[in-house]
């Protein structure tokens, strides 16, 4: 999330939030938010929303995720939020929403995502 500017702002069990500022270096050819920016950020808001509700000692993997691009990445910053649907111990499910944030009105849904995570534990170079 570094690499992209964002921010892990809200943590509870199981739900995260992150925020990102636009940024050019970040969009596509018609200068809106990439896919790929999104995806990776909703992957990670839902994937830190499960790690919430999981053992210290154990660490998850992404396994699937699809996503729904439902209005374009335009916006001042965007708002990712992952929130556990179904948790467990070894497959969890979380949902995310991806909103852009205007100064002229209010958060809009752009893109919404269900991803399904692995819980590892005991694996060597996979660590919590």
């Amino acid at each position: 999330m570094r690499t992209i500017g964002a921010e892990l702002t809200r943590i509870e069990p199981g739900t995260v939030e992150i925020e990102l500022p636009f940024d050019p270096k970040l969009t596509q050819q018609h200068g809106l938010l990439h896919a790929g920016v999104i995806s990776a950020a909703l992957d990670a808001a839902g994937t830190y929303a499960a790690y919430s509700v999981i053992d210290p000692d154990a660490s998850l993997l992404t396994i699937e995720f699809k996503v729904n691009l439902l209005s374009p990445g335009r916006g001042d910053r965007f708002l990712f939020r992952g929130e556990v649907t179904k948790p467990g111990t070894t497959i969890i499910v979380s949902d995310g929403r991806a909103y852009a944030i205007r100064p002229d009105g209010p958060a809009k849904l752009i893109a919404s995502m269900t991803g399904t995570m692995m819980v590892v534990r005991g694996r060597e170079g996979i660590e919590g």
